[in-house]
């Protein structure tokens, strides 16, 4: 079936490439796309081409090609992290899979409206960035609205959360998360409908896009420069507490600040749940080993919700690792795309990786990056601080960005009391975060 030369056959030729799966777990994985008029797909392995005839889809997915049982974990005493959790992969295999397995699985997707109207109708070959945001934003809404710890399982009547949380991602036009929202979207910062993203653009677009989201009312903050302002952050979830400071030089009315009377009631709430993504360069062409086990630790922290990243055209989500492996959800599968039952319930297997996770030694990620966190109470990010804090007093590593209670000087004005998205600052942001861009800022020892 794999032999050259069934490549004059008359049927529909694939390309594959092997993934960077060990094989320790047993599940060689592949990608692929259909050979088109342009030519081969940037995705393609160059080393390691196979070509698969007679399958009548564009892709295979991971059920096609039977992967391994999930005993081919590795056998290690050694601790298995996933998103703050702290797992042993001797004993407790079956959790480490039903965690994995709860993580919300955003993949390439075929057969959906066309973008904008006339645009394309697939994300093969594009999309696996976008994919990853979608991944990393609706980890955020999990724990937002079902908590750390909810656990899928197939088959079971979901919670209305739930399934308000996937519908924000079904690949449709008025989804306020979905393929068609964020690849439009992104035309504003610059990129093309079926351009590939970088990590800073794609965290960009999901800020803009969260405030349209009046049911999650989330905070989407895109720390610049390497520094989370803890000051800035405050205001953002707190946006009563300006005017309350402005209103307290006026007086009271009625037993109450005039200007906070004014918000609604549910924005006087005493703080908006908030999702932190840093986009970090650590390194030139190669991570810096000095940043690896402050990365590690960020997959400790209570708050974390992963990172994404990886080469140009080969994103992945990394929510934890083993070692000095990630662990990794890879959206480079092409399944058809999902319409929701007449009841409003959606079929959801395929939104749920059923598999073991892919792992990659942590030397062969690309050092662009975002890491992403989740606080959901003012208490959540206080105790954020604390450990960040602490982290860069640890021996051994190096801090991939700066904790400061307020706006250095040397930094650029912003408006930080404007909760209107300004993206005036993503093109230069750009330059030096995205992967695509030979202009970055590095930093070193």
């Amino acid at each position: 079936m794999c032999s050259a030369e069934n490549a004059d056959l008359p049927l529909t030729v694939f390309i594959g490439c092997w993934g960077k799966c060990p094989a320790s777990f047993g599940i060689p994985q592949w990608y692929f796309t259909p050979i088109g008029p342009a030519g081969l797909s940037a995705e393609n392995n160059k080393q390691d081409r196979v070509k698969i005839v007679g399958m009548d889809a564009a892709t295979l997915t991971y059920d096609t090609l039977r992967f391994g049982e999930f005993e081919d974990f590795p056998e290690t005493s050694e601790p298995v992290w996933i998103l703050g959790k702290e797992y042993n992969a001797l004993t407790e295999k079956d959790e480490i899979l039903s965690d994995v397995t709860s993580r919300l699985w955003f993949t390439y997707r075929k057969n959906f409206p066309p973008i904008g109207g006339t645009g394309p109708t697939s994300d093969t070959g594009w999309g696996c960035m976008l994919r990853c945001g979608q991944m990393i934003l609706g980890e955020a809404l999990m724990c937002r609205h079902l908590g750390r710890d909810w656990r899928w399982a197939r088959e079971q009547k979901q919670r209305e959360e739930y399934i308000s949380i996937l519908n924000a991602f079904i690949d449709k036009k008025d989804s306020y998360y979905s393929i068609h929202q964020i690849a439009q979207m992104g035309v504003g910062e610059g990129k093309p409908i079926g351009q590939w993203y970088g990590p800073n653009t794609v965290a960009q677009v999901l800020k803009k896009l969260a405030v349209f989201d009046t049911w999650s009312r989330l905070v989407v903050h895109v720390a610049m420069d390497n520094t989370v302002i803890i000051e800035e952050i405050k205001r953002l979830c707190m946006p009563w507490l300006d005017l309350a400071g402005e209103a307290a030089g006026e007086g009271e009315v009625n037993g109450c600040l005039e200007g906070a009377c004014a918000l609604a009631e549910e924005e006087t709430a005493l703080w908006r749940p908030l999702v932190l993504l840093i986009p970090l360069r650590l390194g030139l062409s190669d991570i810096n080993e000095a940043y690896i086990e402050t990365l590690k630790q960020c997959f400790m922290l209570p708050q974390s919700l992963g990172v994404i990243g990886g080469k140009p055209n080969s994103a992945h989500y990394f929510i934890g690792y083993v070692g000095e492996e990630l662990i990794y959800l890879d959206p480079h599968t092409t399944q058809p795309a999902v319409e929701p039952c007449e009841d409003g319930q959606v079929p959801d297997d395929t939104y749920h990786c059923q598999h073991p996770p892919c792992r990659m030694h942590i030397c062969e990620l690309d050092p662009s990056i975002a890491a992403g966190f989740f606080c959901k109470t003012e208490d959540d990010f206080d105790d954020w601080c604390m450990r960040i804090r602490r982290l860069s007093c640890k021996k051994g590593g190096l801090p991939m960005f700066e904790l400061v209670d307020s706006q250095p000087v040397h930094m650029v004005s912003v408006d930080t009391f404007n909760l209107t998205p300004d993206f005036s600052d993503s093109d230069r942001l750009e330059r030096f975060f995205d992967s695509e861009d030979e202009e970055f800022e590095i930093l070193s020892l």
